[in-house]
């Protein structure tokens, strides 16, 4: 720990710490799969958790919804951070349209309050940041036909996946059927609708702008 903070502000810390431990003892009863410690702060809303598997020191913080309703479930690798105020969604409350799910890899952090909508398989891989703010939408409505609704025709999943050591900035939005490659760095508001090759830095709101990360 940083030497520069005080013995109060680290008294703090432990107690704050060992309230989520306590708090990740229970919630972890309900789960699919706990492999070690499991940290759940304050007003956490964790649903369907049979669906739900955590490797050790997973830290669901302040605030985040992590709803488990889906067919291949949510499964969360050792050191992920899911940031206060996250929302993770593959299926709707009630059980209609039942989506796919998630898989983190270890090390890996969603930034306070994104969205991941997770209908469609979404696989992050391993040291992947997420900044503040991002949202994931792994489905797309068909919208073909104009003598008929939207609604009534369905979606689309194709999924998304983002390969390990990526940067994924604030603020930024990211569309179904994309591949994020391999120790690329997202600019903060990107909006990202096609596959990025590994290594680059995408620094264009429409993509316009990719080159070499050197």
């Amino acid at each position: 720990m940083d030497e520069r903070i005080s013995l109060w502000d680290r008294i703090w810390i432990l107690w704050n710490i060992g309230l989520k431990v306590l708090r990740g003892g229970i919630a972890r009863l309900f789960l699919k799969e706990v492999k070690g410690w499991f940290l759940v702060g304050r007003h956490v809303q964790i649903t369907h958790g049979r669906h739900i598997s955590c490797g050790k020191m997973v830290k669901f913080e302040d605030y985040a919804e992590i709803h488990g309703l889906c067919t291949d479930g949510l499964a969360f690798g050792d050191y992920v951070t899911i940031s206060r105020g996250v929302m993770i969604r593959p299926s709707s409350y009630y059980g209609k349209d039942c989506g796919a799910g998630l898989v983190m890899g270890e090390h890996s952090s969603i930034g306070p309050y994104g969205y991941v909508g997770c209908s469609g398989k979404i696989i992050i891989g391993k040291n992947v940041m997420f900044g503040p703010g991002c949202s994931l939408f792994a489905e797309n409505h068909v919208f073909k036909d104009t003598e008929d609704t939207i609604k009534s025709q369905g979606v689309v999943r194709e999924g998304i996946v983002i390969e390990d050591d990526c940067w994924i900035g604030g603020s930024c939005t990211i569309l179904d059927g994309v591949r994020i490659g391999k120790g690329s760095v997202i600019g903060a508001g990107t909006l990202v609708s096609k596959d990025i090759p590994a290594g680059s830095i995408v620094v264009d709101k429409r993509i316009q702008n990719i080159r070499e990360r050197t």
